[in-house]
């Protein structure tokens, strides 16, 4: 499974980056207001950081503008994917894109119908939204495994990309469905090397290094 890292905090990318774990970036335009940068300039410096994809969103709606965006967006580096809604228009677009070459991540996705399009559209990605979707009343992980057995009964390309993750579980659950990527919020990433067997068994390591007297250094 591949890890992306969902934040436009470039402190937080380059932390993870230097793990080995991350293989990608997604931005919207929330966490971009909420880094307080601009967007252009934030992304050019994502894009710097990892090599992997980093989604880039379109903010337009109507198939148009969202191309004269996606323009825009896909000059500031190799790596960028332009990220679009999953309406008619963005459809359109993405099928434009795709045509031309250009990665497109296709968002906000909360049906498997939805899913399908965006794969006979040529996504690149599709980012289903599991806490969303369980946050009004569906199984986001249900969603998972419809897509997934979807796509692989039609040999599709585009890669499952699951979105709004929560917590650990989340991560767990689709890596036993088989989905392609996940994008989790730094912390999340950071709670998946965290077990409290691992915090004691330091622990007690450290008391008895500490009793031979012994320094590495």
């Amino acid at each position: 499974m591949k890890f992306f890292v969902d934040t436009a905090d470039t402190a937080d990318i380059r932390d993870l980056a230097a793990t080995g774990l991350l293989d990608g970036v997604t931005t919207n335009p929330s966490l971009i207001h909420k880094s307080g940068r601009k967007f252009l300039e934030v992304v050019e410096e994502i894009c710097g950081i990892v090599d992997g994809p980093v989604s880039a969103e379109v903010v337009a709606l109507d198939h148009e503008t969202m191309m004269k965006e996606a323009e825009v967006l896909r000059k500031i580096a190799d790596n960028v994917c332009i990220k679009v809604p999953l309406t008619i228009d963005g459809l359109k677009t993405c099928k434009a894109l795709t045509d031309e070459g250009t990665l497109v991540n296709v968002t906000l996705c909360f049906s498997a119908n939805q899913a399908l399009l965006a794969a006979k559209a040529g996504a690149s990605f599709i980012s289903p939204f599991v806490g969303r979707h369980d946050d009004n009343g569906f199984d986001g992980m249900a969603l998972i495994g419809d897509i997934r057995l979807i796509y692989d009964n039609y040999g599709f390309d585009t890669e499952i990309l699951v979105a709004s993750v929560r917590h650990p579980i989340h991560v767990l659950e689709s890596a036993r469905i088989g989905a392609d990527v996940m994008t989790a919020p730094p912390a999340v990433i950071r709670m998946l090397s965290k077990h409290v067997l691992t915090d004691k068994g330091l622990e007690g390591f450290a008391a008895d290094w500490a009793k031979t007297g012994q320094t590495i250094l």
